[in-house]
């Protein structure tokens, strides 16, 4: 249902709300897409997934880590031979020098662990925000938003966030003013539920809004389906 009227900041808070428990009644246990058996997993695959599905890193990393488990093992990897794993994904041969960088950088700075905050995190080579964010919420259960393009699109399509319009979205921005309507034990479940959601429903091209859960509330319902 298109909006006709300015839509105050308490209506926006309330029917964030009520659209979030909407998706939480659809997609009652939301789980990330990658597998990962521990943090470092985790770290790498997420990395790993830039610009590329989940499922298609889940289709290397069994070998990866079969070759490769730990960070010190990683850290002596030759790169060609990382590369050679992993060449079905997206802009293989960085994400390789990545991974082996990563793991040098475990082991030299964190005694092979995977550290626990955002600052560390995104010190590491190849690791940004978002990366940082799946870590933090999934690996050690801390706040976490990651913002991929799935999030980017539904909160605007949702009108979640005020800079809508913008066609050059901030995911740091994004992350700083959806955060605010949810407590932080909640984020990475938002984020999930949104990629979730995204990747379901309202998808980049033609959503199903017809069958759209959130088509009597949805700012945006039927502009995208022409």
């Amino acid at each position: 249902m298109l909006m006709t009227a300015r839509e105050t900041a308490a209506q926006r808070r309330a029917r964030i709300a009520t659209e979030y428990e909407i998706l939480c009644h659809e997609i009652p246990d939301p789980k990330p897409g990658l597998n990962f058996r521990n943090e470092f997993e985790l770290l790498i695959a997420t990395m790993l997934s830039a610009q590329t599905t989940d499922a298609r890193v889940n289709t290397v990393t069994p070998e990866l880590f079969a070759l490769f488990p730990t960070p010190q093992a990683m850290a002596r990897a030759n790169v060609a031979v990382v590369s050679e794993i992993i060449h079905t994904i997206g802009f293989y041969r960085v994400k390789a020098q990545h991974a082996v960088e990563i793991s040098a950088a475990l082991v030299a700075n964190f005694s092979g662990q995977v550290p626990s905050t955002m600052e560390e995190l995104v010190a590491l080579p190849g690791v940004g925000r978002k990366t940082a964010n799946v870590v933090l919420g999934h690996a050690f259960n801390a706040p976490g938003f990651p913002v991929d393009t799935h999030v980017i699109r539904l909160t605007k399509r949702l009108r979640w966030r005020t800079d809508w319009r913008t066609t050059k979205p901030d995911p740091v921005h994004i992350e700083h003013e959806v955060t605010q309507y949810f407590e932080p034990s909640e984020w990475k479940n938002v984020s999930d539920r949104l990629i979730l959601f995204g990747r379901s429903t309202c998808t980049a091209r033609k959503p199903k809004c017809e069958v759209c859960p959130l088509r009597e509330s949805c700012p945006s319902y039927g502009l995208y389906t022409a």
